[in-house]
């Protein structure tokens, strides 16, 4: 397991660092910013604070995911399914949640609302090209790789 450290900068005097949940955990928890209940009517996103700005090493970005309980029990995750928090930006981390349901749904302040897994991604030079080279697949799309 590797170990980088990321300064955290407080954008609110409320915000709480992330945190793990267990030794393993690949994804820290962000937490809600906030300081009232919010409520998120059927179908609605609002984009939840964090309180919090990051300087992620470069090469580097934060992926903000959905937790699994909130999502599966209440319905509320990440409106984008993933979100990206790019080595350059610091701005405050916010969190575009989204309610799947029908029914009203709340988050309270501080409740732990995504969890963030920081990643490195390889940054690509495009090559435009009048051919590919073949592969065993080819152009079979969906559902294409599946057994039979």
């Amino acid at each position: 397991m590797l170990e980088e450290k990321v300064k955290i900068k407080k954008i609110k005097e409320n915000a709480k660092i992330p945190t793990y949940g267990t030794n393993h955990a690949a994804g820290a928890d962000l937490y809600a910013c906030i300081d009232s209940i919010w409520s998120f009517n059927p179908h609605e996103t609002k984009l939840v604070p964090t309180g919090l700005s990051f300087a992620l090493p470069e090469g580097y970005a934060g992926l903000i995911y959905a937790r699994s309980g909130l999502a599966s029990k209440r319905h509320l995750a990440p409106a984008n399914k993933v979100g990206v928090v790019d080595s350059d930006y610091r701005g405050e981390v916010m969190v575009a949640l989204h309610n799947h349901s029908n029914e009203i749904q709340t988050i309270e302040p501080d409740e732990r609302i995504a969890q963030f897994i920081i990643t490195p991604y390889l940054k690509a030079k495009f090559i435009e090209t009048e051919e590919l080279e073949d592969s065993e697949r080819g152009a079979n799309a969906f559902g294409s790789t599946g057994t039979k």
